[in-house]
């Protein structure tokens, strides 16, 4: 599993040229699932996301995570996170979950996610979005459970 974890003072998505979701100061993410993944990986990875401290404290320092700021989360399925682009001008998708079982994991995340109280939004899995945001620090971590949980 990897995300793209951003700090945005807000985020949105919009599908057809409608407002769908959107958030203010929080994390957007941008979530994908590789071949091996699983509920156990999903509710570590979201543990990670919640628990992770980059959001600044009083004296300015990355010491709070998003539940300690009450931020809010714009969750964004992107299997283009598993883009293998080593050979040719074409990328492979070949690691990434397959639609079917991703949906599930997309869904069990935002789930964990929403568990901690705070105010989730989603994008729609498989569909042409359009997201805007403004990064906040500029703070972008990129999460990948393969180096995270060492499996």
């Amino acid at each position: 599993m990897r995300i793209v974890v951003q700090r945005v003072k807000r985020a949105s998505v919009t599908i057809e040229n409608k407002l769908y979701s959107q958030i203010e100061q929080g994390y957007m993410l941008l979530v994908g699932f590789g071949l091996d993944d699983d509920e156990k990986i999903v509710e570590q990875m979201a543990d990670k996301v919640l628990n992770l401290r980059v959001c600044d404290d009083a004296d300015g320092k990355m010491n709070l995570s998003i539940r300690d700021v009450g931020g809010e989360i714009l969750s964004v399925s992107q299997f283009t996170l598993y883009a293998d682009a080593s050979r040719g001008r074409r990328p492979s998708f070949t690691s990434a979950c397959p639609p079917q079982k991703a949906t599930l994991l997309y869904d069990y995340f935002n789930e964990q996610l929403r568990k901690s109280g705070l105010n989730v939004q989603t994008g729609i899995f498989q569909t042409e979005m359009d997201v805007e945001l403004i990064n906040s620090g500029p703070i972008t971590i990129i999460l990948d459970s393969d180096i995270i949980l060492k499996r």
